[in-house]
């Protein structure tokens, strides 16, 4: 049996750093990456190995909504408003089928499929499984869909508008993918008014910097 270390080994993947005394008494804890991280709020990380400073502000979460399911729109969403609700800086990235959580025509018949779905149960018999044929039966999606909207409303969780308008309300910023909007061939008339701007991958890149990126 292999002894246990007292002391992990982490992989040198070209930007560790050993923390200083001032780690060692507990200040800052190893980031994954073997960098130092403040353990206040801010993101505070040492220089790159070529030089270039590293992000160093408040810190900033950016959700990625790709899904335009009903069942998907909701992670971003949640995650979202929990972390302007803890005073993070925020930022939804709305992509390819994530664009109809903000697009008006869609964005308010959000549509919940048991197709394709092998976690679908009903919640009165969890143990239940229910066959992937019934998905595609006709109004399987209606009723499905009908389902969800009764769940949640039974939890008084809002509607993907009235989520969206909470997000921006308390100061969160809504952005929309230029490849999907010329996709889709959509104008800014077509958006939700949240939304402030329309930006490519590289805008994004540099949106995004510093933070923590959730994909959904």
């Amino acid at each position: 049996m292999s002894e246990i270390l007292e002391t992990p080994i982490i992989p040198d993947f070209g930007d560790n750093k050993k923390p200083d005394a001032a780690g060692a008494a507990g200040t800052t804890r190893p980031s994954r990456g073997g960098r130092p991280a403040a353990a206040s709020g801010d993101t505070q990380v040492e220089p790159t190995d070529g030089g270039a400073p590293a992000y160093s502000g408040p810190r900033k979460m950016v959700f990625i909504a790709s899904k335009g399911n009903l069942d998907m729109a909701y992670p971003a969403l949640i995650m979202a408003n929990a972390a302007l609700g803890e005073g993070i800086e925020t930022h939804i990235f709305f992509t390819f089928w994530g664009f109809d959580l903000v697009t008006e025509r869609y964005m308010d018949d959000l549509k919940f499929t048991m197709t394709g779905n092998t976690a679908m149960h009903m919640p009165q018999a969890p143990g239940m499984p229910l066959p992937q044929l019934m998905g595609v039966l006709p109004g399987m999606t209606k009723f499905a869909t009908n389902m969800m909207r009764k769940q949640l409303d039974d939890l008084e969780i809002p509607g993907v508008r009235e989520m969206l308008d909470i997000i921006v309300a308390s100061g969160g910023h809504l952005w929309g993918c230029k490849l999907s909007f010329d996709m889709n061939g959509l104008a800014r008339t077509d958006l939700y008014d949240g939304v402030e701007d329309i930006i490519s991958a590289t805008d994004f890149i540099e949106l995004s910097e510093g933070a923590q990126i959730i994909f959904v």
